[in-house]
């Protein structure tokens, strides 16, 4: 695709994923936050657009061995979600939360302003996490294959799953809901610096963090502005 400073920051990365990394590494979100012009997001974040627009077009010359979920069956996204993501999220989000409450208890009187702060916000994210996933896997993402099914076998669109966008809408909203809490624990965190004379355990736990909200990113990227959109499309008319 030919990017220019008014093409979609969503558009990019859901057309050629190489160029998340750019994204990540001028921290300039592509997934809640995506549906914004490239101009826009770079003015936000201060950045010069003609130079980010050089880096994006240099990845996206890269050979990227990543599937093209714009075309690829939804069912084959949805499984490369819960297998990429799902699984190993349920393992890692009790592994954080053992390693926050381990700081906490030992470190809690030294960093008051910081450390029972970040572990509420975290118990909330995980709890949110688990609850979102769960309606995921055995709700939405079954009917958005069944209506994949049907459109496939009859040739016509599945207008009668037209009531997944309710859940859909309410899903985006948990994204987002989501995505202010990891704000949040970048901002307590300060970035995910640890303390100069900070233990092991503490510096996992930032460095463990850092990688959930990368993760998490390219992640709701996926849904957002892939999965949900061609699910959306699949079961309305095709006047719409």
């Amino acid at each position: 695709m030919i990017i220019s400073p008014d093409t979609e920051i969503a558009q990019i990365a859901a057309t050629n994923p190489a160029t998340i990394k750019v994204f990540q590494q001028h921290q300039i979100d592509f997934c809640c936050g995506g549906r914004i012009p490239l101009a826009e997001a770079c003015a936000r974040q201060g950045i010069d657009p003609d130079v980010l627009l050089d880096e994006l077009r240099v990845v996206g010359h890269v050979s990227d061995a990543t599937p093209d979920w714009e075309t690829a069956s939804l069912s084959s996204l949805i499984q490369h979600i819960q297998t990429r993501y799902h699984v190993p999220l349920r393992e890692e989000l009790p592994r954080l939360a053992a390693m926050l409450r381990k700081l906490v208890q030992r470190h809690g009187d030294r960093l008051p302003d910081v450390l029972p702060a970040l572990l509420r916000t975290f118990e909330a994210l995980h709890d949110e996490l688990l609850s979102h996933m769960a309606r995921e896997d055995t709700v939405l993402f079954p009917n958005i294959e069944a209506a994949e099914a049907i459109a496939r076998e009859t040739s016509h669109r599945a207008e009668s799953w037209r009531w997944i966008e309710h859940p859909i809408d309410i899903m985006e909203d948990e994204h987002a809901s989501a995505g202010a809490r990891l704000a949040t624990i970048r901002e307590l965190t300060g970035g995910y610096v640890a303390p100069a004379d900070a233990c092991p355990t503490f510096r996992g736990l930032y460095y463990g963090l850092a990688e959930l909200e990368r993760e998490m990113h390219v992640h709701v990227h996926l849904e957002n502005n892939i999965l949900f959109p061609r699910a959306v499309r699949l079961t309305r008319p095709a006047a719409d």
